[in-house]
């Protein structure tokens, strides 16, 4: 490989950087960069930002190299901009800092000090570091794709990379030492060490000229007052959770930003990060305990947040004709829903309102206050009715998403948690995975296990939508705009139809009203029904695909990028259906005050109503909310209602007398396995029984073996 010719690169970016211009509408020439430049001479601007599609535009081949060498290149352009500055200055820099008044008080008394023909010593220089008041950054090529994280190897070292994950944790900005200044205690002159990595091994004795020619060894004494400082913060992204192999562990990559690099994201952000891939260099006892290992960083140029200005979707492309007019053909929300996990047989309802979820209401902030726009579903139900394997599809389906149990999630897991960091020592805090699915849906399975303590940590996410914490001295709030959806199994097994809902969830109240949707899925045995069901499974179990459908079952990617298309619309509600909307919630209240219902209905539930119906208006891509919205959410939730209270069918049978004196021997045995039948007649006898039926009694119940009565029919024992 024939060696790089650095001096006509050089000359090249000199070039680029003066001469570079884009020419806008009205045919002026705008020079982009020599703008730039200048506002860096009148400190006006402190970050130069050289974009890779305008310098390929220039020299394609000098874009290329800058990507395969990036370190090098950095220091070349500083070079370059630091030479290039005194000629882009047009007058002089009125607001001076400390470093400019400490630079002209030394060039004063050096000035006074210097006999003639003295020679300014080399190290005695002031360092180009130490003069620059500006930051090199390269901005990637827009058509370049970004790198997932697990993909960025030992190939990408040097080089420039962008990649794309999730904030979990970040440090506080600290200063990091750029050029170590020391003072001499013999001589006074002073010395300038450049600091490059992380590491630096203070200098101790004096190098100039007086204290070699005297021996005198002066000292050497750090300045930190004359020392260059940069911010510097280190910043943990993960992969997203689509990115990630199934059965693998999501990798982690280590992000190092300087300067105006930092500060740019918290925890939970979805960020965009274009820097070099290099390995980390330790020194000392740190590399000892390493051993032969070497850990990597990303030094970071430039950092984007995903979920604000360049909001790209993680599909790209936008849907075509052919696909809106299949999703638009025949009854679509009907087609929509049962397009959701097509091998689960039946749940119609469950799956609109799954559907309604994926898509959500509208955020409203009336002076400052939040009224959330997520939608949290509750699915209760008997064992084996498809509630995890609902929650896994839509986990996968979902752009953002994180998967947890409540017996494997404590609250720090779900909310944050705070670590000592590894670099600094100090504490810093790490998002859960509310935090991690924020904008996206968390699916909570097997809520009911969770420990009473880990549920109420889920309270303020689920309405105020974000997490307040105070923990070891640090006071925050981190943004959690997450739809909740949990299944959880009833207390008892089974649902219990003679037990109120409270008895039988088991959940507090609180909890549930935060709850838009409450869904109760029964197993009751109905011979058609489980003829349909055993033969749908047994299809499923046997072809490896959903039987033959009315309609075809539209495909993952498409409902993926319909439900981004429908999240880009801010529907509103009319003056109109106010009245109708307001009634049907008095309406709601009076039946819930009559039939004495155990379902929580308090206000939440009016928001719940008008947040549906929000999102039934984006699903039909309308930017207002029309009657049918409203009716079609009301239906949804009587019908969440009506399947908590679905006990009509399974009534007692009337108790005969037979039935009524069991009763009464069983009371009267209590936890004795054995009672006198004299004691049984008659305690019976006085309760107006006869006794040929406490006879009749005895003899049934011994014949179906519940209990025995001995030869001399003395003794009556349960079995």
């Amino acid at each position: 490989m024939p060696s790089k010719d650095y001096v006509t690169d050089r000359e090249q970016l000199k070039q680029f950087l003066m001469e570079f211009a884009t020419v806008d509408d009205s045919s002026q020439k705008h020079f982009k960069y020599a703008a730039q430049l200048e506002n860096i001479a009148h400190r006006e601007q402190v970050a130069l930002t050289l974009e890779l599609d305008d310098l390929s535009e220039f020299d394609a081949g000098l874009a290329d190299a800058v990507v395969g060498n990036t370190r090098r290149y950095v220091a070349l352009v500083s070079d370059i901009v630091h030479e290039l500055l005194p000629t882009y200055r047009r007058h002089e820099v009125v607001a001076k800092d400390a470093l400019d008044v400490y630079i002209e008080h030394r060039t004063m008394m050096e000035q006074r000090m210097r006999r003639p023909g003295d020679q300014h010593a080399p190290q005695n220089k002031y360092p180009p570091e130490l003069m620059r008041r500006f930051e090199v950054y390269f901005k990637d090529a827009a058509l370049r794709k970004p790198l997932p994280i697990r993909e960025v190897k030992a190939e990408h070292i040097g080089k420039l990379v962008t990649v794309r994950g999730i904030v979990t944790r970040c440090t506080e900005v600290k200063p990091m030492m750029a050029v170590a200044t020391y003072t001499c205690d013999q001589c006074g002159a002073e010395t300038y060490q450049p600091v490059n990595s992380l590491t630096f091994t203070p200098l101790f004795l004096c190098p100039s000229d007086d204290c070699r020619v005297n021996k005198a060894g002066g000292r050497l004494y750090l300045q930190t007052r004359g020392s260059k400082f940069v911010k510097f913060q280190e910043v943990k992204i993960q992969e997203h959770s689509d990115q990630v192999p199934v059965g693998n562990i999501p990798r982690s990559l280590t992000v190092f930003c300087r300067g105006e690099v930092t500060r740019l994201a918290v925890p939970g952000d979805h960020v965009s990060i274009t820097g070099i891939f290099l390995p980390l260099l330790r020194a000392g006892f740190r590399q000892m305990t390493q051993g032969l290992l070497s850990e990597t960083f990303l030094d970071a140029h430039r950092l984007v947040l995903l979920n604000k200005q360049e909001s790209e979707e993680m599909e790209g492309a936008e849907l075509t004709g052919e696909e809106l007019e299949q999703i638009a053909g025949g009854d679509f929300y009907a087609n929509l829903a049962s397009s959701l996990a097509p091998e689960i047989y039946g749940h119609e309802d469950v799956k609109k309102a799954l559907l309604l979820l994926l898509v959500g209401g509208v955020d409203r902030r009336p002076d400052g206050m939040k009224i959330r726009g997520n939608i949290n579903i509750c699915l209760m139900g008997d064992p084996g009715v498809a509630k995890s394997q609902l929650l896994s599809f839509v986990d996968r389906l979902a752009p953002r998403s994180q998967y947890t149990t409540g017996r494997g999630s404590s609250g720090v897991g779900l909310t944050a948690a705070v670590m000592r960091d590894p670099l600094t020592g100090e504490m810093m805090l790490e998002g859960g995975a509310l935090v991690l699915a924020d904008q996206g849906v968390c699916c909570i399975d097997e809520f009911d296990k969770m420990a009473d303590g880990d549920r109420t940590a889920i309270h303020e996410v689920m309405e105020q939508q974000t997490i307040s914490i105070a923990k070891a001295g640090i006071m925050t709030s981190l943004n959690a705009r997450v739809s909740i959806l949990a299944a959880a199994n009833p207390a008892y097994g089974r649902y219990n139809p003679r037990r109120t809902v409270e008895q039988n969830i088991q959940l507090p109240a609180a909890l549930l009203s935060r709850f838009d949707l409450l869904w109760l899925i029964q197993d009751k045995p109905d011979r058609d029904n489980d003829l349909r069901l055993a033969q749908h499974i047994t299809y499923v179990h046997q072809h490896c695909k959903q039987p033959p459908m009315t309609f075809q079952p539209i495909d993952m990617k498409v409902i993926r990028r319909y439900i981004a298309l429908c999240k880009k619309k801010e529907p509103s509600i009319p003056e109109e259906l106010t009245d109708y909307i307001v009634s049907a919630y008095v309406e709601m209240r009076k039946e819930a005050r009559n039939s004495k219902d155990t379902t929580f209905t308090s206000p939440r539930n009016l928001l719940a109503i008008l947040r549906l119906s929000t999102a039934l208006a984006r699903l039909r891509l309308f930017n207002k909310v029309e009657k049918e919205d409203v009716e079609e959410a009301i239906r949804l939730m009587e019908m969440s209602k009506h399947s908590l209270v679905q006990t009509d069918d399974v009534r007692a049978r009337p108790q005969n007398v037979v039935d009524r004196i069991f009763a009464v021997v069983r009371e009267l045995a209590g936890d004795a396995k054995t009672v006198r039948l004299s004691e049984v007649v008659e305690r019976c006898t006085s309760k107006g029984f006869k006794p040929d039926q406490v006879e009749e009694c005895i003899e049934e119940y011994e014949e179906l073996n519940v209990w025995q009565v001995n030869q001399a029919r003395t003794k009556l024992t349960f079995v």
